[in-house]
């Protein structure tokens, strides 16, 4: 359920995020195309073609029979909340005039720029208009004919798409926090059918495994009993058969119970720093002489001193649960091989055996409750599938996972904790 929780609120955050990028990104985008084609726009209204004026009324007075091309008065325009100047040049080059049509600033040294112009495209002879990055170049120009350059002064206009650019970073920021709140409350009303649903399928497994204790503990001790009556050899095979079954349930019961005890999310406030090297070691210890009975050695790389803040219980149930596997499913005469160590401020233990490799295809589901890849061995093995499930959860209620993989005739369990 947390898996689902944390998936849930970042598929929605993202969602969110991804519409608010698009939003500012947008915003900037069409601020940046307005003020480039003002500027645009502002550099070829210097053109001194002009435009059709003027004129004798036509024959029938309603048209004109002739229009003269009257050119513009460069020296004379006036441009509104602009600094442009035009820039007269000689034929030489030489800069012979320099006018302003609009606002002026001290700081902007329209000859320098003029003359810096003029050294960059004096060869050209064909008019050039350079616009460039509004939000780092200080101005804009047309160069025109070889006698005549437009500047317009950038600042303005770089100040506020910049300005405008630090906000919607900073409102990002903000916003980002916000989206972040949101998504949980979202997720916390999209999911609650399902925690409401998971806790009601968590009490009735812990309800039932309890009710079923009780008979169950009656069944096994009728066996005992029934074991130690005098007309015990007439039904032996039966108490033999109870007792079986009795001893499966038992471990089911237990299995299902841990579980649903692993799952109840318990806070990490619980846990306490502990020595992972000698819990590793101890468990690998007292699987020595199961392995020797499968003629199966135990190799141990474990680095000293492994600390971390865990359950250590836990930790001994998890570590032997995928010892017992390894054993289970070695070729005889084979070496397990167990290594732990702190990589990259995570731990990671491997736990390699040499054995039937694990199909890819239940490389994840063999950590699902009662899933068993080979069902005839595992039931008569007393095994149902839970082991690897509740060996995962601790793993992931210790901020870690277990993966599974074959490669080059080994199988390797690795779990990583953090």
């Amino acid at each position: 359920m947390k898996e689902l929780r944390k998936k849930t609120i970042l598929t929605i955050f993202s969602i969110l995020s991804a519409i608010l990028i698009t939003a500012l990104t947008v915003l900037n985008i069409n601020s940046y195309r307005r003020e480039y084609s003002s500027i645009e726009h502002g550099l070829n209204i210097f053109d001194d073609k002009g435009g059709f004026r003027g004129g004798r009324p036509g024959p029938n007075g309603n048209g004109n029979e002739e229009k003269k091309l009257i050119p513009r008065d460069l020296d004379n325009m006036m441009i509104m909340d602009n600094e442009v100047y035009t820039v007269k040049l000689d034929k030489d080059g030489n800069i012979t005039d320099i006018f302003s049509h609009g606002n002026t600033s001290d700081d902007f040294d329209i000859e320098k720029i003029a003359s810096g112009i003029r050294d960059t495209v004096s060869d050209s002879t064909s008019d050039l208009i350079f616009i460039g990055n509004l939000y780092h170049d200080d101005y804009s120009y047309k160069y025109r004919n070889s006698d005549l350059i437009v500047v317009l002064n950038n600042e303005e206009r770089s100040t506020k798409l910049r300005t405008l650019l630090i906000g919607s970073v900073v409102f990002f920021i903000f916003m980002e926090a916000f989206l972040f709140l949101v998504s949980r409350l979202i997720t916390g009303w999209i999911v609650k059918p399902a925690e409401e649903a998971f806790r009601r399928q968590k009490e009735f497994i812990a309800d039932a495994s309890h009710e079923l204790k009780t008979p169950l503990a009656v069944i096994m001790a009728s066996a005992d009993e029934l074991k130690s009556d005098e007309t015990a050899d007439k039904n032996e095979q039966y108490i033999e058969n109870i007792r079986y079954e009795s001893d499966r349930m038992n471990r089911l019961i237990t299995g299902l119970l841990n579980l649903s005890k692993l799952e109840d999310d318990r806070p990490a406030v619980s846990y306490k720093e502990e020595d992972l090297s000698k819990i590793i070691e101890k468990t690998c210890l007292s699987f020595d002489g199961v392995a020797f009975e499968q003629s199966v050695m135990i190799q141990t790389d474990i680095e000293d001193n492994l600390k971390l803040k865990c359950s250590k219980d836990e930790m001994e149930k998890m570590i032997s649960t995928i010892l017992d596997n390894a054993v289970k499913h070695s070729y005889r005469d084979t070496t397990i091989r167990v290594t732990a160590h702190r990589i990259k401020g995570s731990i990671t233990i491997k736990i390699i055996n040499s054995g039937d490799p694990i199909p890819d295809e239940d490389k994840e589901r063999i950590f699902e409750r009662f899933y068993r890849s080979d069902r005839s061995r595992d039931r008569s093995d007393n095994r149902y599938g839970l082991g690897l499930a509740i060996a995962r959860r601790i793993a992931l209620n210790h901020n870690g996972d277990i993966k599974a993989y074959s490669r080059d005739g080994d199988t390797t369990f690795e779990i990583m904790l953090k």
